[in-house]
């Protein structure tokens, strides 16, 4: 009997190795506070995540398998989570952050480049297996032109570099421009590869496949609280700008984060799409286009590693998440 009382008092002990459910669970962002991970900080700051989440920056080179190694959740490109999970790391994707892709190619508007065709023969800025590069060349592929005709040279992707003469365009995300609103900012013609039917996941949510597997109401909650930040970002600037610059040594400056925000608003919520709702065909795509590049072996299949249910539960669970009606092109 006292052995029995014993162990109705003892209390559950998780096993090792994997997340208590009272504990914290980590949001981490592959890269520095801004715009482009306006919804996290959004969710955060206005209290719409439910449990316990701690949102933190942290750049890392092996950030996907520092998730899995930590139990976490965390957002990077599509291109980072695929190769990484190919490369055994165990991780699941449940939604994007931006639904398709945010390279683009930049060339000065007095230059007369406007189109992927008038880049063959130029110099191109690039990033060596970047997702720039390798959505770059799938763009081209497609479209049938020669790539042996462009000049690609390394580490020339900058502003600068393309305002100096040192390369005719550069492959650069849509956020990074310059403001044009500024006075000495340079006009600007804008390539789209998306323009020309290349679609891939560009920043996506993923999960230790322990956690997904342990804790799913936790990723429901979290995927809930994101949609919700994404959205309060998006219904008024004049509300939404002051919350996400925050204060102190890591603020950002209030009309730069106004600009990041608008020329990704887009990619957040297309035409007609909803919030983090990706699909197989840009999985594939991306899958293709890896492949292309020979960055990689598929050796776990997307049906492994995807998973739409998610999406699919917190959007039949809550239709007004999906409602249109909180955002609008002069907001």
């Amino acid at each position: 009997m006292a052995g029995t009382v014993l162990l109705l008092l003892r209390p559950d002990t998780a096993p090792v190795g994997a997340p208590a459910s009272s504990a914290a669970v980590k949001l981490l962002l592959d890269g520095p506070y801004g715009a482009r991970f306006g919804g996290e900080l959004a969710a955060s700051r206005q209290g719409y995540f439910s449990s316990r989440i701690e949102v933190a920056a942290q750049s890392d080179p092996d950030f996907v398998e520092t998730i899995a190694r930590q139990h976490a959740i965390g957002v990077t490109s599509g291109q980072k989570f695929l190769l990484a999970s190919w490369r055994g790391v165990p991780v699941t994707a449940f939604a994007a952050s931006f639904l398709d892709t945010s390279v683009a190619i930049f060339t000065l508007e007095s230059s007369g480049l406007r189109r992927p065709a008038d880049l063959v023969g130029k110099r191109i800025g690039y990033r060596r297996a970047s997702e720039g590069d390798v959505v770059f060349d799938a763009m081209m592929a497609q479209l049938g032109l020669p790539r042996s005709q462009i000049t690609k040279v390394p580490d020339r992707d900058s502003f600068e570099a393309l305002r100096a003469g040192e390369v005719d365009a550069i492959i650069a995300a849509i956020d990074a421009q310059p403001d044009p609103a500024n006075w000495n900012s340079m006009k600007l013609n804008v390539i789209k590869p998306q323009d020309y039917g290349i679609h891939v996941p560009g920043l996506v949510y993923f999960a230790s496949t322990a956690l997904v597997h342990e804790q799913p109401s936790m990723i429901a909650d979290v995927l809930q609280g994101l949609i919700r930040g994404w959205q309060f970002t998006y219904a008024d600037y004049a509300r939404s700008v002051p919350v996400l610059a925050g204060t102190g040594p890591t603020a950002l400056n209030p009309v730069r984060l106004r600009f990041e925000l608008q020329q990704q608003r887009p990619l957040v919520l297309p035409t007609g799409g909803r919030i983090g709702d990706y699909d197989e065909s840009r999985w594939r795509t991306l899958r293709d286009i890896l492949l292309f590049a020979k960055l990689g072996e598929e050796d776990v299949p997307l049906a492994q590693t995807v998973n739409y249910q998610f999406l699919r539960d917190v959007y039949r669970r809550s239709p007004d998440l999906a409602a249109p009606g909180a955002w609008s092109e002069q907001k």
